[in-house]
C-alpha cells in the first residue's frame, strides 16, 4: 500500500541533516492535520559498552515526529549497532548480506497515509544493501518527489552535482541545510547551483515544505 504522496530523502553525505530535516517536515505536516508516516529501510549507529545506541537513532527520531511505533519505522532486524554503512555493519556483526529486494519489500505503509517519507542512509552512493545504494532505492520506489539535503558550505557544489548525476531518473529538489545568508560562501554556492546549474534549490523549511507537498 503506497502513500498518496511518496517522498524520498537523500543526502550528499553523512551528517548533513537528513533526519533533522525529515523530522521537522513531518512534524509540520502532522500538526497541520496531514496523515504522515516515515520509513528508514536500515540504520546503523554507534553503541555503548552494553550494546545500547549511544544516541537516539534515526528511527526513534522519525517515530517521535510521526507518532508511529519505532519498529514500524525501521524493523528491529534492520538495526545495526556498528557505525558503518548497513551492509558493512551487518557483515561485521556476522548477520549476513542485506538484499535490496528485501529492503523494498519490507516497506509497509499504514492505510490512508497522505505523505510518506523514506529516509535513506549516508550519501546517495552510500551502500544501503549489498546490491544497492540510496540511488537504487530511489529508482525502485519511483517517488513523487526526491529531496536532496546538502550542507551549504565548502564543497557543496561538487557534492550536489555528484548526487544529481546519480539520480538522473528523477527531478530532484535541493535543500541547502544550515544556510546562513550572512555568509558570502553560502550565498555564492546557492546562486551557482540555482542560476548556473539551473537546479531547484531552497534554503528554508518553509520553502521546501510547500514544494514537496504540492509539486
Amino acid at each position: 500500500m503506497r502513500p498518496e504522496r511518496l517522498i524520498v530523502v537523500v543526502g550528499t553525505g553523512t551528517e548533513v541533516g537528513k533526519t533533522w530535516v525529515s523530522c521537522r517536515l513531518l512534524e509540520r505536516w502532522r500538526t497541520a492535520g496531514t496523515t504522515v508516516a516515515a520509513r528508514k529501510p536500515a540504520q546503523s549507529f554507534e553503541v555503548t559498552h552494553d550494546g545500547r545506541p549511544r544516541e537516539l537513532t534515526d528511527a526513534e527520531l522519525l517515530a517521535a515526529a510521526t507518532g508511529e511505533q519505532v519498529h514500524d519505522v525501521c524493523p528491529a532486524h534492520r538495526w545495526y549497532g556498528v557505525p558503518m554503512a548497513p551492509p558493512m555493519a551487518s557483515a561485521a556483526l556476522g548477520r549476513g548480506p542485506i538484499g535490496l529486494d528485501d529492503l523494498i519489500d519490507e516497506l509497509a505503509w499504514p492505510r490512508g497515509t497522505a505523505i510518506g517519507v523514506v529516509e535513506t542512509a549516508g550519501g546517495v552512493r552510500s551502500p544501503i544493501a549489498d546490491d544497492g545504494d540510496a540511488a537504487d532505492v530511489t529508482r525502485r520506489l519511483e517517488p513523487d518527489a526526491v529531496l536532496l539535503v546538502a550542507d551549504a558550505g565548502l564543497g557543496v557544489i561538487n557534492a550536489v552535482r555528484s548526487a544529481i548525476d546519480a539520480l538522473t531518473t528523477h527531478r530532484v529538489v535541493v535543500l541547502l541545510n544550515r544556510y546562513d545568508a550572512a555568509q558570502e560562501l553560502h550565498r555564492r554556492n546557492h546562486d551557482w547551483l540555482a542560476n548556473h546549474d539551473g537546479l531547484d534549490v531552497h534554503t528554508t523549511l518553509d520553502s521546501i515544505e510547500q514544494v514537496l507537498r504540492t509539486d
